[in-house]
């Protein structure tokens, strides 16, 4: 027991069954972000020397493409089940932009709220990847982002498009997905946040919940999950050393009361801290089994918060959920993993 925080008791698999059988009724919305994941699998047995410039020309036997950063929220989001799920964003009117949509259709993605325009990239992480050993190893990452601010007639259709899902829809969850690190280059613009945080206040009944790679301390009237230094840097401390759990708790308190809604402070290897305005439940990892890939835990986590929170648990079951869908996914080595229910609940006794 700590001072300001309890220790979750977590799920019982009954309980965990009851929220698992409600989620396949829930309307999520994704918001932001939406990237391609590139995989270029390289074979150096067959590297070749180029003719023409006597550098190494490397051969690529292998092509991987999957929806990444928002895309793997909705990934995760299909993987438990979710019902009715849209992305909504904006990309370019390219290559990439196609094995995007196509790589969301098969999650059974919606996409007509992702605007597809000739003045913008998808956003794309191109990724090396050598064979060595009988195992991939990942190379120097090639990055294609918009460096120029999105124009106001993207930020207007984003915001109408949320507006239009939350009126005629009655979505449960608008996830915000704030990937991009260039400040007004993504899709999650200061004038689009405004405009979340405004919907969130009009509609109490859909669940509004924002991840951010760099500014998750800007946001406001929304359910936060910071990790426990951005925790502290949002509340405006200099984290010089990782903070206890003591002062993980105080801030993800102090933040849940500034924000009016819960925060979910990320621990890593020790769990989430799932924090009201006055209280914090800390919900412990669980143990690992071999080998761990931790790409894309924090996304898979967030999903089973969201769909936790949606089917009416309570915020320390939320941080549980979310819990058991991060360690499946680290367990599963190369690959941006997601978690389906049947793997949920051969974790619970």
């Amino acid at each position: 027991m700590g001072g300001l925080y309890s220790v979750s008791t977590g799920l019982t698999r009954s309980r965990l069954g009851a929220l698992l059988a409600v989620v396949p009724r829930l309307r999520v919305a994704v918001v932001g972000d939406f990237f391609l994941d590139k995989y270029l699998v390289i074979d150096p047995a067959l590297s070749e020397i180029s003719l023409e410039t006597g550098l190494e020309a490397r051969q690529v036997v292998e092509i991987r493409c999957s929806p990444g950063a928002a895309g793997t929220v909705v990934n995760n989001l299909s993987a438990l089940g979710v019902g009715w799920l849209e992305a909504v964003g904006v990309i370019g009117d390219d290559g990439e932009g196609y094995e995007l949509v196509r790589g969301l259709h098969r999650a059974r993605v919606r996409t007509d709220g992702l605007h597809r325009v000739a003045s913008r990239l998808t956003p794309t992480y191109t990724k090396p990847m050598q064979r060595q050993a009988g195992r991939e190893v990942e190379m120097e990452r090639l990055d294609i982002k918009n460096r120029t601010p999105m124009p106001s007639s993207l930020e207007e259709a984003v915001l109408e498009y949320v507006s239009s899902l939350i009126e005629t829809h009655q979505f449960h969850a608008i996830v915000i997905a704030d990937q991009v690190q260039e400040t007004n280059c993504g899709v999650i613009t200061d004038l689009v946040r405004d405009g979340l945080e405004a919907m969130a206040r009009s509609h109490p009944q859909t669940l509004f919940f924002a991840d951010s790679r760099v500014r998750i301390g800007l946001f406001r009237g929304v359910i936060v999950k910071p990790n426990r230094r951005e925790a502290g840097e949002a509340m405006g401390c200099a984290v010089e050393r990782l903070p206890t759990l003591e002062e993980t708790a105080e801030f993800g308190v102090a933040l849940a009361k500034r924000n009016g809604r819960p925060a979910f402070v990320t621990l890593g290897e020790e769990g989430i801290l799932a924090c009201s305005d006055t209280e914090a439940w800390h919900c412990p990892a669980l143990p690992v089994r071999g080998p761990i890939d931790i790409v894309g835990a924090g996304d898979s986590a967030s999903a089973g918060i969201v769909c936790a929170l949606c089917a009416g648990a309570s915020l320390e079951e939320a941080a549980a959920m979310g819990n058991l869908c991060a360690n499946v996914t680290i367990h599963k080595l190369g690959t941006t993993g997601t978690a389906s229910p049947d793997e949920l609940l051969a974790l619970v006794s």
